[in-house]
């Protein structure tokens, strides 16, 4: 039997504290891999560590450079572990090139005080929403590996003469294609299942890429089981554009309204 795409993607093999694994076309952007597809296998390679204690808290990645076609490499070490918490230190490599670098936070929760002070947005069912013709868009390949429900904020690719938006702000319902269930890895890719910040607010699509992405989980993996294969609600905005870098904040959503993650970016673009 055939895997899922995104499980055949972020597949690792480990051989004497290194972990292997292989880009995939289905997951290719632009340049180089898809940068949610990336930073779910260097997740995997905390997941899949035997010396890893608790679940994901925190994961950043710096994309130093594009990565290649092909095989690559990926250390991830266990820099200290406490009581509640294990630091990680993570590093991608093809050759003698490093091309990712990253930290990530695994820990052990215990049941405490609670509350969300961000709200859920009201927005129309996915249902009610269409999904993105990606096969009649000038698209990166990775963009079909979702199913993407835009209710606001997507740039017109085959305008003529685009006219700028006021903001950035995106609202999409999104889930792998084909339906997967929801896990710390699918969750991590989805985290950047958006365009840049800069296409939405130039209605435009001109060179840009993530230079460093962070990532809060804030559910536990029973919650991500109760989501199963229901879409999630991404919500996203830019805050400042200058000299060639800008700022990305999202918020990604479960159905009922449980706040999943947040994720930040800075981002490359060229004018």
């Amino acid at each position: 039997m055939v895997g899922h795409p995104f499980d055949l993607a972020t597949e690792l093999s480990y051989e004497s504290g290194t972990f292997r694994g292989q880009t995939s076309e289905a997951y290719a952007n632009m340049v180089g891999p898809y940068g949610g597809i990336t930073a779910a296998t260097m997740l995997r390679a905390v997941l899949d560590h035997p010396d890893r204690i608790g679940a994901p808290l925190s994961l950043t990645v710096n994309f130093t450079a594009p990565i290649k076609d092909g095989e690559f490499f990926i250390k991830a070490k266990p820099a200290r572990t406490n009581r509640s918490t294990q630091h990680w230190v993570l590093e991608l490599f093809q050759g003698q090139d490093t091309l990712c670098t990253g930290t990530a936070v695994t820990a052990l929760r215990r049941e405490t005080w609670s509350d969300i002070e961000a709200s859920f947005p009201r927005v129309p069912e996915p249902e009610k929403i269409a999904s993105l013709p990606t096969e009649n868009l000038p698209l990166p390949k990775w963009v079909s590996r979702y199913d993407i429900k835009v209710i606001k904020g997507f740039p017109d690719p085959l305008a003529k003469e685009p006219k700028e938006n006021i903001d950035s702000v995106t609202l999409q319902w999104v889930k792998d294609k084909p339906d997967r269930p929801l896990d710390f890895l699918s969750l991590t890719s989805i985290c950047d299942a958006f365009f840049p910040r800069v296409y939405i607010r130039k209605n435009e699509i001109s060179p840009a890429s993530t230079v460093s992405l962070t990532i809060y989980y804030h559910a536990e993996e029973k919650e991500l089981d109760a989501v199963g294969h229901e879409p999630l609600l991404g919500e996203a905005k830019g805050i400042r554009y200058y000299n060639g870098f800008f700022d990305h904040f999202a918020k990604i959503w479960s159905r009922d309204g449980n706040l999943l993650a947040t994720t930040t970016q800075v981002v490359y673009y060229k004018d």
